[in-house]
């Protein structure tokens, strides 16, 4: 088992905090922003931010040549513009806790996707853990359907979120790449942003200048620390650390989101959701966690 400087335990009890804080958060800005504009806002200003710290260490950032752009608009369409479109549509609809929750499926459905497209080996603990994913989301949905104002919709919309990030991932692992992944992340991010911002144009009513402090932090908050300080705590780790490692954090976001949820915006789970999570987590632990030999 790898053992983890403090440097990097102290990163990635961080990057934990700060993913799984920003479910919440995002839905404080949904009180006065509406999803997609909020998405490109964001977004955009967070792309912003990466190139001009990866540019001030000196990382090549232009894309060379018709395959480095290839990648650029084909991994972005269901990493960057599918995951974080439909996610937040999907937090407008349910609690920020049950979003969270639904949105981490997406380790089992890589597995999934890459058994059923690509012939990988279908196995006694990827059918464990899609068992324990179904559990999870049929708990959610009972949850909603139970509820006289409840949207069962939002559902769908993570789930849709979760395949396209699952998608992503294994498209992701499967390119080869010439661009640096910093870069690669940028340019996702900047093109997506401006779908997003002519998809709110089109499809969204004309958003307020004036916001609440709490608003105006959270944006803060999403430009600065999601898009930015976390991306970069993300990167560094994932150089250093075994994938098992990483899990670890991955497996803790949910957690993180649901608990922190009543502190920010008031929605306190309930057993559903807790019985959710821990069937969720189960399920990405057997998926990503392999037992020492």
């Amino acid at each position: 088992m790898t053992t983890l400087t403090r440097r990097q335990l102290a990163g990635l009890l961080l990057l934990t905090l700060m993913w799984g804080l920003n479910w919440p958060i995002m839905k404080l800005s949904l009180r006065e922003l509406a999803p997609l504009h909020f998405r490109a806002l964001t977004m955009g200003l967070g792309a912003l931010v990466l190139a001009a710290y990866f540019a001030a260490r000196g990382l090549r950032l232009w894309p060379r040549g018709t395959a480095e752009w290839r990648d650029v608009l084909v991994l972005g369409l269901p990493n960057i513009l599918g995951w974080h479109a439909l996610s937040i549509i999907g937090v407008a609809h349910l609690p920020a806790g049950r979003a969270a929750i639904l949105g981490f499926t997406m380790p089992v459905w890589t597995v999934l996707l890459s058994v059923l497209f690509y012939g990988e080996r279908l196995s006694a603990r990827l059918l464990l853990a899609v068992g324990a994913v179904l559990a999870g989301i049929t708990l959610l949905l009972w949850g909603e359907l139970a509820q006289l104002a409840g949207r069962p919709a939002g559902i769908a919309w993570m789930q849709g979120a979760a395949l396209a990030w699952a998608l992503g991932t294994i498209w992701m692992r499967r390119a080869h790449l010439t661009l640096p992944a910093e870069s690669l992340v940028v340019w996702m991010m900047a093109w997506s942003a401006l779908v997003l911002a002519l998809l709110a144009w089109w499809l969204e009513p004309p958003q307020r200048a004036s916001l609440s402090a709490a608003v105006w932090l959270s944006l803060l908050w999403s430009v600065l620390i999601n898009y930015g300080a976390a991306q970069v705590i993300w990167f560094a780790l994932a150089r250093a650390l075994p994938a098992a490692t990483s899990a670890m954090s991955v497996m803790a976001v949910p957690l993180v989101g649901t608990l922190s949820a009543p502190l920010i915006v008031g929605e306190w789970p309930g057993w559903h959701d807790l019985a959710a999570m821990v069937c969720v987590v189960v399920a990405i632990g057997t998926v990503l966690l392999r037992p020492n030999r």
